[in-house]
């Protein structure tokens, strides 16, 4: 049984925004993940702890952020990887890619997620 790990309500509304902004990598990553394409349920821009991830499958606790141009930008790196610190010690997997690599090599993209989650996915059987 899953953990539930708990948000920030004041982050609902900004998360049904970004839903409906999402980027073009975004966009793209959505149409191969959803409605359990890899055998797992994901939803989108999903609120956790104090943050808003881009997609989340709550059962293997999972997110996938697609990193835009300002994940580039200066100070920005070190506020992604306190963020990423923070899930990863709510139990929150990670999985970052850039919205460049989404949009122009998203077959290798799905490759290294199907990956992940066999990978998460043998874990759970063996714990």
């Amino acid at each position: 049984m899953r953990k539930i790990i708990p948000y920030n309500p004041k982050l609902v509304e900004l998360a049904k925004k970004l839903r409906n902004n999402m980027t073009l990598g975004e966009i793209a990553l959505w149409r191969e993940i959803k409605g359990k394409k890899l055998g797992q349920k994901f939803s989108r821009q999903i609120p956790i702890d104090q943050y808003i991830v881009d997609f989340y499958c709550k059962e293997l606790q999972l997110a996938i952020e697609v990193d835009g141009s300002i994940h580039f930008k200066e100070g920005h790196e070190e506020r992604d990887k306190r963020r990423q610190a923070r899930l990863e010690s709510l139990g929150v997997h990670m999985l970052r890619f850039s919205d460049t690599d989404v949009k122009n090599n998203l077959s290798h993209v799905m490759v290294e997620i199907k990956e992940y989650i066999e990978e998460l996915e043998r874990r759970d059987t063996h714990s």
